[in-house]
């Protein structure tokens, strides 16, 4: 039977007027020609191909073009043009659950609407059809329609791949049934790709992890030559073994997820302890135990120096609990310290974190030419200290935590006595490395007062840090070059001043300059007015005038206002104009979806009026059904409602939700200490100690160098309420 032409029907859609991840689907008609013209050459075709991608599964999102272009890509695809990349287009777009401007599932029911076109390609000549089309019409979710079909193909194939594609789309579609079926294959006389597939197959069903899965998956290493190339979550079959069986979270399936990482960074071949470090990189990343059962097989796989720098940014991150494995890297990191040396740069970044006081001497030997071991000892260190500073956020101060060093002293002199010539990220790490050292910087004061010019803001932040605890003839050479410097109207030299003299005249000058200009720094300017309180009452007049457009709803025109309004309160006293402001804020952020986090930002602000701001109620009580402004909800809540009027009990859940969906964990720790142990039933100390006692990390998302160091200043946080709020029980 001829087929009929699978553009039928073409002209008459609207595309003009149908959206995809560009706009308009205009253009959609022409690369769907260009796949099918046989006259269409081989590049040409494969670059309608991409188009297509991006424009309806753009990033894994789909769109209303994605599904008026179902039923002409099925077509193609049964048509025998691109037939396999087309249905890889297919499942992808079925797969997905990323909808924009579309109702939810409309896509996928475009797609599963031309299984009859879809299914006969299960029996097609060609094994990568085959294999595809099992992959496409698993995901439309169909199982009435799709599971025989798939069962027919089980039976019959022989092809290794298109046999592994097909039970997975069977476990996908009855995960019990394929679980049944993978069972029959874990032998080691099956085909290793199908054997894999059974292994995800048990996984994916929930099915006990045995002996028999245990030792399947170790025979199938290396694995990654096994990997479905369509299912991009598995790309790293081991590590998503780890993963699966950590999310299990109990412990015989902990200790087997371990035993493999270990069984595989112990193996005589590079490749499996290659597969194995990235296993135990993800297990480190999801578990709090992790490096406590993988550290001395880390160790033991750092067998070269490729081996060392593939490990290098895991042991960075671990920090302290790495600190068995610290010899691996001394070697690596010391060499060349005279010369530029990436590799050992890296290693000695690592060294930094997981061994700062061995690292502190190689870091002085090299310092100009070991740029990520600088940023490691400086930019990851301490805590939020004000909030004024550099343009990305408040600064973050160095703490003592990297140790002082008096050769690194020396050596980060030598380098400040050239300011000109530093450039990057140099100039603030030098002076933030001062700052976090205090008084025993105190010879680099001369070095740091001549800097100013050059390096305006971290020198004077780090010659106030510096100077607040020396000796009175120190602090009259940080005074004076930070007067000069504040006559000149520089603002961090002013601000600086006020915090060693207490004396603001020349600040107050500053800040007028700075919001009188409505420029980019306005926020910042604002953050310092409200420090200064009652002393900065002259410039309420300039903060009112700062305020954004009340039709303005941009993420920093909500956050400048927000700091604007705090700055009001807090220099006037009045809370009147702060609660108009804050209520704009609230209704302005309620028109964007992009805003959700200028909203927690207008919470905590209303927090700081107490009762004056209570007339923001019921803004507040609509944040939190949204687990990343809930927390700080429930602290502006609890700062200015009548207590009697509170739900404690709805409010810590609220709090709780927020941390266990890692949404705001720190902030849920702010809003239950906020909170009080009174206000948590025996379910919420249950949750919370699930929170701090657990082993699944709750923060797993984030900036990758970070999450591990946030969820331990996390767990540290939630043990401590846990404690104090037991304590308050029990009495």
């Amino acid at each position: 039977m001829e087929l009929a032409d699978p553009l039928d029907g073409l002209e008459a859609h609207p595309w003009a007027s149908t959206s995809h991840a560009y706009g308009s689907a205009e253009a959609i008609p022409d690369l769907l020609r260009a796949l099918t013209d046989t006259d269409t050459d081989a590049a040409a075709s494969d670059e309608a191909l991409s188009e297509l991608y991006g424009s309806l599964l753009h990033q894994g999102t789909v769109y209303a073009a994605s599904a008026e272009a179902a039923p002409f890509l099925a077509g193609i695809a049964a048509a025998g043009h691109r037939t396999a990349d087309v249905l890889a287009l297919l499942g992808g777009m079925a797969e997905s659950e990323d909808e924009h401007g579309v109702a939810p599932g409309r896509v996928r029911a475009a797609v599963a609407g031309q299984l009859t076109v879809l299914l006969p390609l299960l029996s097609d000549d060609d094994p990568a059809v085959r294999r595809a089309a099992a992959w496409a019409v698993s995901h439309t979710r169909t199982p009435g329609t799709v599971l025989p079909a798939l069962r027919a193909r089980w039976a019959k194939e022989t092809e290794p791949d298109v046999r592994a594609e097909v039970l997975a789309g069977i476990s996908r579609l009855d995960p019990r049934h394929g679980a049944a079926e993978a069972a029959s294959v874990l032998d080691p006389s099956q085909s290793a790709v199908v054997r894999l597939a059974a292994v995800f197959a048990c996984l994916d069903a929930g099915a006990p992890w045995n002996e028999s899965l245990q030792a399947a998956m170790l025979s199938l290493l290396p694995a990654d030559c096994l990997r479905s190339e369509f299912d991009f979550e598995r790309g790293e079959p081991l590590a998503a073994v780890v993963e699966a069986l950590l999310d299990r979270d109990d412990e015989p399936t902990r200790e087997a997820a371990f035993a493999l990482v270990r069984a595989a960074l112990r193996d005589g071949r590079a490749e499996v302890r290659s597969e194995g470090l990235w296993a135990a990189d993800r297990a480190c990343m999801l578990s709090r135990s992790a490096a406590r059962h993988l550290v001395e097989s880390l160790r033991a796989a750092a067998l070269d120096e490729a081996a060392v720098l593939r490990m290098a940014s895991l042991l960075e991150r671990l920090a302290g609990a790495a600190e068995p494995a610290a010899d691996v890297l001394v070697p690596l990191a010391g060499r060349n310290p005279d010369q530029e040396d990436d590799h050992a740069d890296r290693a000695l970044a690592a060294l930094v974190r997981v061994a700062p006081d061995r690292a502190a001497p190689l870091l002085a030997a090299g310092l100009g030419r070991r740029p990520r071991a600088l940023d490691a000892a400086t930019g990851r260190w301490g805590a939020k200290s004000g909030r004024w500073g550099t343009e990305s956020g408040p600064w973050e101060a160095v703490s003592a935590a990297f140790p002082y060093h008096v050769g690194l002293l020396d050596a980060v002199r030598r380098r400040l006595s050239r300011p000109a010539t530093l450039g990057g990220n140099e100039p603030a790490q030098l002076c933030a490395l001062l700052a976090g050292w205090g008084a025993e910087a105190a010879a680099a004061l001369p070095e740091l007062s001549a800097a100013i010019p050059h390096l305006p803001g971290p020198a004077c932040r780090a010659l106030a840090s510096v100077a607040a605890d020396c000796a009175p003839s120190d602090r009259a050479v940080a005074v004076a070059a930070l007067r000069a410097a504040a006559r000149r109207g520089v603002l961090a030299a002013a601000k600086a001043l006020d915090d060693l003299t207490d004396d603001p005249a020349l600040l107050l000058g500053c800040l007028e300059q700075e919001l009188g200009g409505g420029g980019w720094d306005v926020s910042d300017a604002a953050g310092i007015a409200a420090g200064l309180g009652s002393r900065a009452a002259v410039l309420a007049p300039l903060l009112r005038g700062a305020l954004s457009d009340p039709g303005t709803c941009t993420t920093r025109a909500l956050d400048t206002d927000t700091a604007l309004a705090e700055a009001l309160w807090r220099v006037t006293g009045d809370p009147d104009p702060a609660v108009a402001v804050l209520a704009s804020v609230f209704d302005r952020a309620a028109q964007s979806q992009w805003t959700r986090w200028s909203v927690a930002r207008a919470a905590r602000a209303t927090a700081l009026l107490g009762p004056a701001g209570r007339s923001l109620t019921a803004r507040l009580e609509a944040a939190l059904d949204d687990p990343a402004q809930a927390p700080a909800a429930v602290l502006a809540l609890v700062a200015v409602s009548d207590p009697a009027a509170l739900d404690h009990a709805a409010l810590a859940s609220a709090a709780l939700a927020s941390a266990e969906a890692d949404a705001d964990p720190t902030g849920a720790c702010d809003a239950l200490e906020a909170l009080g142990g009174a206000a948590l039933n025996a379910d919420h100390l249950s949750r919370l100690a699930a929170l701090a006692d657990g082993d699944a990390r709750v923060i797993r998302s984030g900036v990758e160098p970070h999450i591990i160091r946030q969820d331990e200043a996390f767990r540290a946080r939630a043990m401590t309420l846990l404690t104090t709020f037991r304590q308050t029980t029990e009495s």
